[in-house]
């Protein structure tokens, strides 16, 4: 499956996760639903997937984790914050080119309607 048609079933899972529980809930809440609702979808999910960091010759193994990883070709980042800043999206790109992966999905649970709170970022 393609990154696209992922990225497809993902977006359709985190608006069926938003119908039923709306905004105002953690992230975790809105992961553990999102990973919940991915896996009845036949997907394959890493929920909190560390992300080393290997500088020149070192390797941090303590470095960040990805909320969820699907496929293993798409990341996803979930946030409850009033609006997308920078610093979210450059969190994103940085999992994406320390992973190499090509697709990232921004998660805003904290919205009206999903659609207002979705991004994609593609390396």
């Amino acid at each position: 499956m393609t990154e696209n048609e992922l990225s497809n079933i993902i977006i359709g899972c985190a608006i069926e996760v938003h119908k039923q529980l709306g905004p105002g809930l953690l992230e975790s809440a809105y992961r553990e639903c999102l990973r919940y609702e991915l896996l009845q979808a036949g997907l394959d999910v890493q929920p909190e997937k560390p992300m080393p960091i290997v500088y020149k010759e070192i390797k941090l193994d303590h470095g960040y984790r990805m909320d969820l990883l699907v496929n293993n070709k798409v990341v996803i980042e979930i946030k409850t914050v009033e609006a997308f800043t920078d610093v979210h999206l450059a969190q994103v790109l940085t999992y994406l080119k320390l992973g190499n992966y090509k697709l990232g999905l921004l998660l805003n649970f904290h919205v009206t309607t999903l659609k207002q709170g979705i991004k994609r970022v593609i390396l």
